[in-house]
């Protein structure tokens, strides 16, 4: 299931818990979000967009400690 949540982010993430994908204005264009360790849920957002599946998502972490969790190489740059 998707839904559309517009800035209300305390929904969008009871809406992401629940497995759903949410749709989320940002400054250019509107983004789409769910659970990225949920695959049927990324599965969802790639047939959405019709992206490729070699056309990798953005993954946003709570903190540098997570990193770890989703990339094998993390250049200094990107934790300053």
């Amino acid at each position: 299931m998707s839904t559309f949540i517009g800035t209300d982010y305390k929904y969008a993430a009871e809406c992401i818990n629940r497995d759903e994908t949410v749709g989320i204005p940002t400054e250019t264009v509107y983004g789409l979000g769910a659970d990225a360790c949920n695959a049927a849920a990324v599965a969802r957002i790639y047939s959405v967009k019709g992206r490729p599946e070699d056309h990798p998502l953005i993954v946003h972490v709570a903190s540098t400690q997570a990193l770890g969790d989703w990339a094998d190489d993390v250049p200094g740059y990107a934790i300053a």
